[in-house]
């Protein structure tokens, strides 16, 4: 008889911007931790600020970066700077873009894209081939500042038993309420929060973020 084998749902703490919060993040079996490099973000941080923080993390977990349609110049020096294992690319990049800048800078790349219709998932396969891993969001709403971490969730069923070449990540309003009837209905193995896990609009707490972590683990 064939043992089955529960695999657990791996988690992303995204817009961390401080020390304590790192820590805390680590110490609660974070499987990636991400660092928003978006001025207009209320998670911004720099890049000194990314490289501090960066130096906490140990090499079991992955540092993700996320930018919104930066420069080359911009995400080389990011690279450089040692503080990212991966960029999450939240604009409007183009899948050519995508591949230039995955071989540019040698580091895996994870595309964000907006769903709020079906058409939205197909757009997704534009993308297989050139980006490592696939970050499903919610569609901002037109005039957004930001493309991501609104708090906002989407409609799960369109993801739901979708297969693409590429590991993918489910983000959008998650929180301890929902995370859990989200990752069964949308069928992900992988998921990304901010705004759920803060207290207020870009400022983090370690209880909720310890919360989260063990929920899903549990799940």
């Amino acid at each position: 008889m064939t043992a089955v084998v529960a695999l657990s749902i791996k988690v992303k703490i995204c817009g961390l911007s401080e020390p304590g919060h790192v820590d805390t993040a680590i110490g609660a079996g974070a499987d990636y931790v991400g660092f928003v490099h978006v001025r207009k973000s209320p998670r911004y941080v720099s890049l000194d600020e990314m490289t501090e923080l960066a130096r906490r993390v140990p090499e079991r977990v992955v540092k993700v970066v996320l930018t919104v349609d930066a420069s080359e110049a911009e995400l080389e020096g990011i690279a450089a700077s040692g503080c990212a294992d991966m960029f999450q690319l939240h604009g409007s990049e183009s899948p050519e873009t995508v591949r230039k800048l995955r071989n540019r800078l040698g580091l895996p790349i994870m595309k964000a894209i907006g769903i709020g219709s079906e058409e939205d998932v197909r757009n997704i396969a534009k993308f297989e081939d050139v980006a490592d891993q696939i970050l499903v969001d919610a569609k901002p709403a037109p005039g957004a500042e930001v493309p991501g971490g609104q708090g906002l969730p989407f409609e799960w069923r369109l993801v739901s038993r979708r297969t693409w070449k590429r590991p993918w990540m489910l983000a959008g309003g998650l929180h301890v309420g929902n995370v859990a009837m989200a990752a069964s209905a949308a069928g992900a193995t992988q998921v990304d929060v901010s705004s759920g896990v803060e207290i207020m609009r870009g400022r983090k707490d370690s209880v909720r973020i310890r919360e989260f972590l063990r929920l899903v683990k549990e799940l």
